[in-house]
C-alpha cells in the first residue's frame, strides 16, 4: 500500500516566509519537521489519475487572493484563519472530483488555517494568541497553486506543484 498524498495550497514566497518564521519560533522544535502550510486534503490516494485530475483542475485556474482574517485558538496551538471565496470554490470543486476517494475527514467542509504553533500547553498557546492579536491586522496574500506531498508517518516528502496558470 502506497503512502497517501497530502495536498496543500501553494502561497506566495513572502507570505510563506512569514508563516515559516513564526512556526520556527513557536512550534515545538522536536515536532517541527514541516513548513507552515494550509492543508486542502489529508489523504489522497497516490494514484496516477489523482495527478492527471489535479493537472486538469489547476490548468486555467487564475492565481487569487486569500486573507489572513484573524488569529485563532487550536486549544494547544495557534493558527491564522484564512478566508477566500475562491479558495472555498476551488476546494469544493476538488472535493467533487475526488469524492469517491476521499476520507471522511477530507469530505468535510474545511476551516482553512495555517498553524504556527501546536501541541503546547493551552496557557502557552493563549499567551502567543494574545501577543499576536495585540498587533494583528488582517492581510492578503496570493494563492499560486497546489503542492502534493507524500505522507511518511510524520514528515512529508515533496512530490509536485501544480501552479495556477489561468
Amino acid at each position: 500500500m502506497s503512502q497517501p498524498l497530502v495536498a496543500t495550497l501553494s502561497i506566495d514566497s513572502t507570505a510563506q516566509a512569514y508563516f515559516d518564521n513564526l512556526r520556527a519560533q513557536y512550534f515545538p522544535k522536536e515536532r517541527n519537521y514541516l513548513n507552515a502550510h494550509l492543508t486542502l486534503f489529508n489523504a489522497l490516494p497516490d494514484e496516477p489519475w489523482i495527478y492527471d485530475k489535479m493537472q486538469t483542475l489547476t490548468t486555467g485556474q487564475a492565481v487569487f487572493e486569500v486573507n489572513a482574517d484573524q488569529i485563532i485558538s487550536l486549544g494547544g496551538g495557534t493558527a491564522f484563519k484564512i478566508v477566500s471565496p475562491e479558495l472555498t470554490l476551488l476546494h469544493r470543486n476538488l472535493q467533487t472530483h475526488y469524492h469517491d476517494s476521499l476520507t471522511n475527514q477530507d469530505k468535510q467542509k474545511r476551516n482553512f488555517h495555517i498553524t504556527v504553533q501546536n501541541k503546547v500547553e493551552p496557557a502557552v498557546a493563549k499567551s502567543l494568541q494574545a501577543e499576536l492579536r495585540s498587533t494583528f491586522e488582517p492581510f492578503s496574500f496570493t494563492a499560486e497553486g497546489i503542492h502534493l506531498w507524500r505522507y511518511l508517518g510524520g514528515p512529508w516528502e515533496f512530490v509536485r506543484t501544480f501552479g495556477f496558470d489561468g
